[in-house]
């Protein structure tokens, strides 16, 4: 397309010539003749003098940096370059998709209710009483059990589990290998041994949720685990029983989350926090990377470490930790003077009874 029609489809303003042929979008580094690239911080800066592209988004704060670094470039100016760039991403390597409708080589069960422009791919299970949207996309390998609810537009990718009873809303994008819906880890401990507490209650997910791949999500004991509105959870993560996740939250790869813990909108929790049984953490909260959250978070507060703590108060704690050895060889070169002071004053005592005697 002509860069104009870009802008056009991203509410962009051109700097350049408005007709450049753009066939492609790609990486500052990786861009050729043709592609258009984007720029949204001064990081890459020093990567534009030897980038190819036809074109560049960027914001207004960075133009004149671009310019100065290369004059020819064809300029896109946006509010949010990436999200421009995605926009752009999009449109040249997105393909729409052709539904299939159901294959023969798939598996129904009885009741099955479908909308329009489906398709189920061979291999896939689908049990009874189950209820798919419009377009919704089930490619191989995937079983779907007893009276789940799949809305308009979901995907659900290779080899994905969804257990019984499951609702999933519309715009769900689930990646291989995950599994929703399986039992919570519940046990009761009777006269020595685990006596397992039966799981009967569900899982809701609801739309635009995007889950990674292998990533778990356990069905409520009794009641729902639930996943809110737009929510995005990256490759291997845990969520437990009765785990409540609010609107719009970040839950990053190896996070793994207890049971019935409720985590308000906005949150983001980072690589590898771990979040103890019963906690609530606030709207707006951000856990840092392996942090280990054992009480409540209030809203938008950032917690980090091990018991996870106010991330200010952890950065001044790390800041003391780093300086110990030079505290301890502070502390024993005074131990040492005070050493020798009192043994010099030993000495001199020890010198005047003698010379007493």
């Amino acid at each position: 397309m002509k860069l104009r029609e870009l802008a056009e489809l991203t509410g962009g303003r051109i700097l350049g010539n408005q007709d450049s042929d753009i066939i492609g979008a790609a990486g500052i580094k990786e861009a050729g003749v043709g592609d258009i690239t984007f720029l949204s911080d001064k990081r890459g800066l020093t990567d534009i003098p030897g980038c190819r592209a036809s074109a560049i988004i960027t914001n207004e704060s960075l133009v004149e940096l671009v310019k100065n670094a290369r004059d020819t470039f064809n300029v896109l100016v946006v509010e949010n370059p990436q999200y421009s760039f995605a926009k752009a991403l999009e449109a040249f390597h997105v393909h729409p998709h052709i539904p299939t409708g159901i294959s023969d080589e798939s598996i129904t069960g009885s009741n099955l209710k479908t909308g329009s422009d489906i398709s189920v791919y061979p291999f896939a299970f689908i049990g009874d009483d189950v209820s798919l949207g419009d377009r919704a996309i089930i490619f191989p390998g995937v079983y779907i059990g007893k009276g789940v609810s799949i809305g308009d537009d979901s995907v659900i990718h290779p080899n994905v589990t969804i257990r019984e009873n499951v609702v999933i809303g519309k715009k769900v994008i689930i990646h291989s290998g995950t599994v929703i819906g399986a039992d919570g880890f519940g046990y009761t401990l009777e006269k020595g041994e685990h006596y397992k507490i039966p799981q009967i209650g569900g899982v809701i997910i609801e739309d635009n949720v995007e889950i990674g791949s292998n990533v778990s999500i356990d069905r409520g004991t009794t009641g729902n685990t639930v996943i809110g509105q737009g929510t995005k959870i990256d490759n291997l993560v845990q969520i437990a029983h009765n785990v409540s996740i609010g609107k719009k939250c970040i839950i990053v790869s190896q996070v793994g989350i207890s049971g019935s813990v409720e985590i308000g909108d906005g949150v983001v929790l980072a690589g590898q926090v771990g979040v103890k049984d019963h906690v609530k953490i606030g709207a707006g909260a951000v856990a840092a990377g392996q942090s280990g959250i054992t009480r409540n978070i209030p809203e938008g507060q950032v917690y980090s470490g091990m018991p996870a703590i106010p991330h200010k108060t952890w950065l001044r704690a790390q800041s003391m930790f780093a300086k110990l050895p030079e505290y301890m060889k502070r502390l024993q070169d005074v131990e040492n003077k005070i050493e020798s002071v009192i043994n010099s004053g030993f000495n001199e005592t020890s010198k005047e009874v003698q010379s007493d005697d």
